[in-house]
């Protein structure tokens, strides 16, 4: 306790405590708050100061129930569920350093009790995950929400891992950005760069150096492909590794039992049909990037094959030759 306080501050001090030790399950009776009261504040109050103090905590709006043990906060802004709910998101989240991973959980931990936090084991954890190491997340997402509020492009480093599992530049990009996209457990910028005449997303942890410039953005609208604007759905199907190459339509076979991970990939707007001579195989017809429909075609080589369109069709093929003259060798290493 630094020092002692004005009794004017005693609802603020009670209501305070009342969030920090106080549920259902732990009822504070009034001499417990006047313990806390003077413990941790200074303040020396009477019990009826107290009933009165809680009193007036209702009539502003605070749920403060009632039991013979005692009172309690009664329902919180975030339930204890929905907190552990945003707590798993951010250790997920691949995205965010480790240190404002560890620091954003101990803000949510403190829009609960301190019951919560001792059954929040994993936030002690939180080094084990992978994370990326690029500070500037934040800040980027700050420029990057500028720059697309006033209508101009952004510069930047793109960076890559090099063999030292370290971030190196890459490229200099320079953009108008769009939007951030959460894919894949990633921060992704969608951008359209004028030197490349193409959609690019690139991995928010990748960019440093990261400022606005002032140049007026390409409106989207006068992108090909986009002269609708976005439409998240189809970017989230069409675009499953984002690829930058242009979506189109591709047709595969599948076993029918992996249909469940089609629809995760790509969503329930996708033509399907069982074979009408084998009802253990599904027809899929959809619209994405050939780039990434390769990678995921050789993902799953023993349950999918890709029929249309021939050239991609020809480029998995190649692929897998490739791959069988590696493992028909010894190893030279």
């Amino acid at each position: 306790m630094a020092g002692l306080e004005p009794k004017k501050l005693a609802l603020l001090r009670i209501w305070q405590i009342l969030q920090k030790h106080s549920d259902y399950d732990h009822p504070l009776t009034q001499e417990d708050i006047i313990k806390y009261l003077k413990k941790d504040y200074g303040i020396e109050m009477e019990r009826k100061a107290v009933g009165k103090n809680i009193a007036d905590l209702r009539d502003a709006g605070i749920d403060i129930g009632s039991r013979r043990a005692g009172s309690y906060i009664d329902s919180r802004e975030f339930e204890d569920s929905e907190l552990r709910l945003l707590i798993d998101g951010v250790l997920q989240s691949k995205h965010i350093t480790a240190k404002h991973s560890k620091d954003l959980i101990e803000r949510l931990c403190g829009l609960s009790n301190k019951y919560f936090r001792s059954h929040v084991k994993n936030v002690y954890s939180v080094n084990d995950w992978s994370k990326t190491e690029n500070q500037a997340i934040f800040y980027n997402i700050d420029v990057i929400d500028e720059a697309i509020a006033s209508c101009k492009q952004v510069q930047y480093d793109y960076n890559k891992y090099g063999v030292d599992a370290k971030l190196h530049r890459s490229s200099f990009q320079r953009v108008s950005p769009y939007q951030l996209i959460l894919h894949n457990q990633r921060y992704y910028l969608m951008g359209y760069s004028d030197y490349w005449g193409n959609m690019t997303f690139h991995r928010l942890d990748h960019i440093t150096n990261m400022r606005i410039y002032d140049k007026p953005a390409t409106p989207i609208t006068s992108v090909k492909g986009y002269e609708n604007g976005l439409d998240f759905k189809k970017i989230a199907s069409a675009m499953p590794y984002m690829y930058t190459d242009t979506p189109e339509r591709i047709v595969f076979i599948a076993d029918e039992y992996i249909v469940d991970q089609i629809v995760d990939w790509f969503g329930k707007d996708i033509k399907m049909s069982v074979l009408p001579d084998n009802d253990k195989k599904v027809q899929v017809e959809l619209i994405a990037s050939p780039n990434a429909m390769e990678y995921w075609a050789l993902q799953y080589l023993n349950h999918v094959e890709v029929t249309k369109p021939e050239r991609l069709r020809k480029r998995i093929s190649e692929s897998l030759k490739k791959a069988m003259l590696i493992y028909s060798i010894k190893s030279r290493y």
